[in-house]
């Protein structure tokens, strides 16, 4: 049937899929509309860094509205109080649906482990966002949270892994093993902690590059990259990684707006 990604900026993006359109962690603000995250690398920048491609309202006539965690560079305000509160919410857990419905929203669904969304059949996938060390102190686990990825198989179509806003673990491991999708969304962008302890909260360059040993006939998707103050990792960078290393043909960096059929 074909499938297909709209790659809006950051995070947000539509997946076509099986029948359905679901809005993916939408983030709508205008150029700079936020401080830096605090506790980041280049702080003092403000977010997002660049504009967005198209109008949000664009964006509205969906099936559903997917939502990794609730940082604000996955379900920012301006998405929060511009999104029609009778729209499908979906949320990786019941204390995250409490908020959602608390902020207005009438049709929030918390997620068990695998979903049947009108016959779009999905699993929920763990992330940590952030090194074992950083899980040690009760700040950063507040900051941190919890965040999770998501799979989705249907036949006739090709399987796809959103890793999620995660450092490489042995879950995502495991699930590239089991499940061999056919397409990974991976948030690439290598965003840093000031204190040097607590590292990288997301994946970079060589974690993609482990994707593709564990899956060389896969298509890599590096999506969250270039819009936040704290994201390190460039389009430029990655993609010279990727050339000379060898699966720069297996790599797709998306530029914003760009769309992708698979």
């Amino acid at each position: 049937m074909g499938s297909q990604i709209e790659f809006i900026r950051n995070a947000t993006l539509v997946l076509n899929y099986a029948g359905k359109r679901i809005l993916m962690d939408p983030m709508f603000a205008k150029k700079n509309e936020y401080p830096g995250f605090p506790g980041t690398v280049n702080s003092e920048v403000r977010n997002p860094l660049v504009e967005m491609p198209v109008d949000p309202e664009s964006l509205f006539d969906v099936d559903a509205v997917l939502v990794s965690h609730l940082h604000t560079d996955h379900w920012d305000p301006v998405a929060r109080q511009i999104l029609p509160k009778n729209l499908k919410i979906l949320v990786q857990d019941e204390d995250d649906a409490k908020i959602v419905r608390s902020q207005g929203f009438i049709n929030v669904e918390a997620l068990p482990e695998k979903t049947d969304f009108n016959g779009l059949q999905f699993s929920k996938t763990h992330c940590q966002h952030g090194n074992d060390i950083a899980y040690l102190v009760p700040e950063m686990v507040e900051f941190l949270g919890k965040s999770s990825g998501f799979y989705f198989n249907a036949e006739g179509e090709k399987s796809v892994y959103f890793l999620g806003d995660t450092i490489w673990i042995e879950e995502v491991e495991n699930n590239l093993k089991s499940w061999k999708p056919d397409v990974v969304v991976v948030n690439a962008g290598y965003a840093m902690m000031t204190e040097a302890r607590f590292g990288a909260i997301i994946t970079g360059k060589e974690d993609v590059e482990k994707i593709h040993e564990l899956l060389p006939t896969a298509t890599i998707i590096a999506i969250h990259m270039e819009a936040l103050n704290h994201c390190v990792l460039s389009r430029k960078e990655l993609r010279k990684f990727a050339e000379e290393r060898g699966f720069s043909e297996k790599l797709i960096i998306p530029k914003d707006g760009e769309v992708i059929d698979f």
